[in-house]
């Protein structure tokens, strides 16, 4: 089975080539080899390539850059997988999608389903949910897969901006009313993987858009002290750590407030099990970098 992957270095695709690695010919095309927002590149590609699955790993995640660069952000997060959707279409082969807990605006009092409302408050938002729903247009086989707080060992995320901070500074001041789960990005390949070998043996679920994170819940500052207390198990002085309201860290974007998104769906239908977000974090820090 040959595989396309978007994204070389991100966390997801890394954590992906991990996982998939020993189950398929893997062709992955970080931004060197393959530019997002050239679409005519992104159709040339697969139509040489002909891979039997398309995954789409690679996105513009920077929340905040987004608001000065709605140009490329749309053309990454909106166009890019509209095209991608459309070529695997053609070939008739699936499109595996990841998309985020930015499409709602946050208001919602209990966890999100798939069937709920959108409504991003922010370009990155509004640039995934119209990638989204350029997948949807195409018609193939696809699965979107929103998820939320990803982090892992590489790249910018928060576990890594905490840790490095938790050791430097006295005090950190961490925002506690926005509630999510943070999601391993090895949790998402691990899924994906299932996924894909549910359909590979005949017996997939239906394809359709699906909520994939952690379960249970905390805020950024319940994160942050959960990775704290990794960190002084170790024997290492932390910061003191201090909940401040959204308000008190203004940022370009504007987060949602409610981040939960209720994976039931995923799965009864794919008969997915999940791991706690706690159990989650636990194993990527013991995990290899």
């Amino acid at each position: 089975m040959r595989v396309l992957i978007t994204g070389r270095h991100g966390q997801v695709s890394r954590e992906l080539q991990r996982a998939l690695g020993s189950e398929a010919e893997l062709l992955v095309l970080g931004h060197e080899q393959l530019d997002l927002a050239d679409g005519e590149a992104v159709r040339r590609q697969v139509r040489e390539l002909r891979p039997d699955l398309l995954i789409n790993a690679a996105a513009h995640t920077a929340v905040d850059q987004a608001e000065s660069e709605p140009e490329l952000a749309y053309a990454i997060n909106a166009t890019a997988p509209g095209i991608l959707a459309e070529e695997a279409s053609a070939l008739r082969v699936p499109l595996i999608h990841y998309s985020t807990d930015y499409v709602f605006d946050g208001h919602k009092a209990t966890p999100y389903c798939e069937d709920d409302a959108t409504g991003p408050l922010g370009v990155y938002g509004s640039s995934k949910l119209a990638g989204e729903q350029a997948i949807r247009v195409c018609g193939g086989q696809h699965l979107i897969l929103r998820t939320s707080w990803v982090y892992s060992l590489h790249g910018r995320n928060f576990l890594l901006t905490m840790q490095r901070l938790l050791q430097e500074r006295e005090e950190l001041r961490v925002v506690a009313d926005q509630v999510g789960a943070p999601t391993w990005a090895g949790t998402i390949a691990r899924t994906t993987v299932e996924l894909i070998r549910r359909w590979r043996d005949g017996q997939p679920g239906a394809w359709g858009t699906y909520h994939l994170t952690g379960l249970g819940e905390t805020s950024w500052f319940g994160f942050a002290e959960a990775i704290a207390a990794h960190l002084q198990a170790q024997g290492r002085t932390c910061a003191r750590l201090t909940p401040i309201a959204s308000s008190e860290y203004p940022t370009p974007a504007q987060r949602p407030a409610n981040s939960r998104l209720d994976c039931s769906r995923l799965q009864h239908e794919w008969r997915i099990e999940l791991p706690d977000w706690r159990e989650a974090l636990s194993e990527c820090l013991s995990s290899p970098r």
